[in-house]
């Protein structure tokens, strides 16, 4: 049995949103559907699914269209690169006071 993914409603926006900002970028670059999905080694209509923002087409096929636009998937470098609430967190712990070492006593 295959499992599925649960995609809570902001993050189906988030993947919305980027399937159109592919879709504009290929379209700026005047570069057919037919000749992207070649050059990233799928078919038409698994690129229909990444303009629609599907979140059942791999990331791998996202980063191949990214490519084929021309090397645009550099732009996954950036994906939590500035992890705000991480770095929150991580300086909470730094922060919190810890007790020096007993020193021995010379006897």
């Amino acid at each position: 049995m295959k499992k599925t993914v649960t995609i809570m409603p902001k993050t189906r926006e988030i993947l919305e949103t980027m399937g159109e900002q592919i879709k504009l970028a290929r379209l700026r670059r005047k570069i057919p559907a037919d000749l992207v999905a070649e050059r990233a080694g799928i078919s038409r209509a698994t690129l229909w699914q990444i303009e629609k923002g599907s979140a059942t087409v791999s990331i791998g096929a996202y980063a191949a269209v990214l490519h084929a636009l021309n090397g645009l998937d550099k732009d996954l470098l950036l994906i939590a690169k500035d992890d705000e609430l991480g770095r929150k967190l991580q300086d909470l712990e730094l922060l919190t006071p810890k007790r020096a070492p007993k020193r021995k006593e010379k006897e």
